[in-house]
């Protein structure tokens, strides 16, 4: 079911190191240029009906085909839409599994963009490490879901700070000596800590009181040294590690 509003960040991504933060709930700016070809994944024949007749209507969205979870990686492969919807859980290959396929593709693999009823869901979090460039909720309007699904096209991650916290909240958390060998740095942990909870590069700059240019750089080692596929991927294994826990505002 598609409904009620939820606030989300938007930050430039991955493999790309940085940028402003917006919201799907703000505008459809991110409208210029060709269509953003989708393909809408999910095991129910009723929902992908659904999301299809309504993203298809939104600007800038062309839908190319739906599929189950087994079907979405040979599709993608076929069609090479530039974003896949992808439920989470599906009985004969999960959202997870599937995401790992398509990304680990010989050919460049699509965005992808994980849809699940429920935000604390141990299958987001894993797709989300899986290298999804973000998550969105059933519920929220289809305008914010059309526009995560555009943002995602044009090198952005969708990261929800607040429903990340919660997702990880009920999950055991391991010591911050479970992060991985990374040696960041002091500064870098700092950048990490400010990236969970949502800030932009600018207004990580602000905070830290340093160049807007330094702080892409420390973006770009963290994601580096943690060998994150994109910024989501990052806070992902903040949370995870310990090194953010839930809760924490910055």
């Amino acid at each position: 079911m598609i409904g009620s509003d939820a606030s989300a960040s938007v930050t430039t991504g991955p493999r790309a190191s940085a940028s402003a933060t917006t919201s799907p709930a703000t505008s459809e700016a991110v409208t210029t240029g060709a269509s953003v070809s989708l393909l809408i994944a999910d095991d129910d024949e009723v929902t992908r009906s659904g999301l299809r007749t309504l993203l298809a209507a939104r600007p800038g969205i062309e839908v190319v085909g739906e599929a189950d979870g087994v079907e979405a990686v040979e599709q993608a492969r076929r069609l090479r839409p530039d974003v896949v919807l992808m439920d989470v859980r599906m009985p004969r290959r999960n959202g997870i599994e599937a995401t790992r396929q398509l990304l680990a593709g010989p050919a460049e693999p699509p965005k992808v963009v994980v849809i699940t009823t429920f935000e604390n869901d141990d299958y987001v979090t894993a797709a989300l490490s899986a290298g999804a460039s973000g998550f969105v909720l059933k519920r929220l309007p289809v305008r914010q879901i059309a526009e995560a699904v555009r943002v995602v096209a044009a090198g952005e991650a969708i990261l929800f700070p607040a429903a990340l916290r919660r997702m990880v909240a009920a999950r055991p958390l391991g010591s911050a000596e479970a992060l991985p060998k990374a040696a960041l740095t002091g500064r870098e942990e700092e950048v990490l800590r400010s990236m969970a909870t949502g800030l932009s590069n600018p207004e990580i700059a602000r905070s830290l009181t340093v160049s807007l240019e330094t702080v892409k750089t420390h973006v770009g080692n963290v994601l580096t040294k943690l060998g994150a596929q994109n910024r989501t991927h990052a806070v992902v294994i903040a949370y995870e590690s310990g090194l953010v826990v839930p809760g924490f505002a910055g």
